[in-house]
């Protein structure tokens, strides 16, 4: 009999029955998705997905100090269940002292919904999508377009149980959509992303008519050379330089002087402003239509996530207000290393203060003295150095010229190399915030809002062959 034919809940149970550690933690991952994909104007596959897994944290506590052993397995089955709860127990007590261990949080309420059944996607989401995209397909087909992509919609559903008595549950839907429109000849595309809880609110015939927009920019092609340009960053490339900032706002590598955010001669940045323009940057676990856990999720530990932090409730924060860096991320354990104050990483970012212009209403608002790019996305980001947090990466799917408030054409790619805090500081002008879908971390984090940016001396350090 396997595991999976229990409900959640009862495997949390049962598996702090099992233990005979000091202290435990088990996190059920109940995991259920669904997708479509398509290409060429017509679906090609399309299919639903159920899983879980299984995570225990054992914690031992010896002469030295508690020690934690953590063992994550899929597909458990009911005999296998006490055999992974001692095999974390047997890695807590083959390892030395851990160094983030603190008490295992007590006192959160319990959730309401814990005993119910998980939460489970079906193809059932794409009822009103899937028609609507075969409509799209058809006036693509008359455009002389080709439309390719996916829509994949998850649910799951996580249940955190400890030997302290919490009994905890959220439900996190997690919906993204690309779609790339492609000329016949495969010389000219276009691409487009969002990110949904429920695909009610994504409407395919808007994105194709924004994407056969963009193709008939491309009709006129100009070359241009590396150099720093004028340019607008949309927001899902603003979303993915200030996401991959956030997971470098470790408060404890800034105090140790390692990162973009240390003090030189020791201490942090916090207080300082990162920029003139009255921009905030924030997480907020209940932000309407970002929603995400409000509590502490930590299946391992490393930097500044503990596993001795689940259950940990997470309030709103202000990693930057009004241009001030105000926090820097830490656990309960960095934050007594560096006297921060406790901030967990949350699954959601907004940065928001910009003026309520849309990224056409900035393009508009684009003089004529030099060239001005718009770019669509960027992709395969790296990091270069993580001292000025120096990015490089490419940009993909349409770069476009504008001169004289309109678009006249599409110029080459570009490889970039920037850092966002730098960006920050020399941002001139941030449009209106709306949700968006970062596409190069899309895999990892979905739940985002930005305004578009204008950069007035963008590093395109050289030109790059991509599409």
């Amino acid at each position: 009999m396997s595991a999976r034919s229990s409900k959640p809940h009862e495997v949390v149970e049962r598996a702090l029955e099992l233990s005979r550690a000091d202290g435990c933690v088990v996190i059920a991952d109940e995991q259920s998705t669904a997708n479509l994909r398509w290409a060429g104007n017509a679906l090609t596959t399309n299919g639903v997905t159920r899983g879980r897994t299984l995570t225990v944290v054992a914690t031992v506590d010896g002469k030295e100090g508690t020690a934690s052993g953590v063992v994550s397995r899929s597909a458990v089955t009911a005999d296998e269940l006490e055999p992974l709860v001692r095999a974390a127990e047997a890695a807590a007590r083959g390892a030395g002292p851990a160094e983030d261990a603190q008490p295992l949080v007590t006192g959160v309420a319990a959730s309401p919904e814990f005993t119910e059944a998980p939460a489970e996607t079906s193809s059932a989401v794409f009822a009103d999508f899937a028609p609507a995209l075969g409509e799209s397909f058809a006036r693509a087909r008359a455009g002389g377009r080709e439309l390719y992509g996916f829509a994949n919609h998850e649910l799951v559903s996580t249940y955190v149980g400890t030997s302290t008595g919490l009994r905890l549950r959220h439900d996190q839907p997690n919906g993204t959509l690309e779609l790339n429109a492609k000329s016949p000849d495969r010389t000219r595309s276009a691409w487009a992303g969002r990110s949904t809880r429920d695909f009610k609110d994504v409407d395919p015939a808007a994105l194709d008519a924004e994407l056969a927009v963009r193709l008939g920019w491309a009709e006129r092609r100009v070359e241009l050379p590396a150099g720093r340009y004028e340019t607008l960053l949309p927001p899902s490339a603003v979303a993915d330089l200030l996401i991959y900032q956030l997971w470098s706002a470790s408060g404890r590598d800034a105090v140790e002087g390692r990162t973009v955010f240390s003090k030189p001669g020791g201490g942090t940045r916090v207080g300082e402003k990162l920029t003139d323009l009255p921009l905030t940057l924030r997480s907020d676990p209940n932000e309407p239509g970002l929603e995400s856990a409000p509590f502490v999720i930590a299946h391992s530990s490393g930097g500044d996530e503990s596993v001795f932090d689940n259950g940990l409730p997470l309030a709103a924060t202000e990693w930057m207000r009004e241009g001030e860096l105000r926090h820097l991320t830490t656990s309960r354990h960095s934050a007594g290393l560096t006297g921060l104050p406790v901030a967990p990483g949350i699954d959601n970012v907004i940065l928001d203060g910009g003026e309520d212009r849309s990224l056409d209403e900035m393009v508009a608002n684009t003089d004529h003295r030099g060239p001005c790019l718009l770019l669509t996305c960027l992709w395969y980001i790296r990091e270069v150095d993580p001292a000025s947090l120096l990015l490089t990466g490419l940009t993909r799917d349409g770069v476009y010229l504008v001169e004289n408030g309109e678009v006249t054409g599409e110029v080459n790619n570009f490889r970039f190399n920037e850092t966002p805090v730098g960006l920050l500081g020399r941002v001139t002008e941030a449009g209106r915030t709306e949700k968006t879908l970062p596409r190069e971390w899309s895999d990892w984090f979905t739940r985002a809002a930005m305004p578009a940016l204008r950069v007035p001396d963008f590093n395109m350090s050289s030109v790059s062959q991509g599409v």
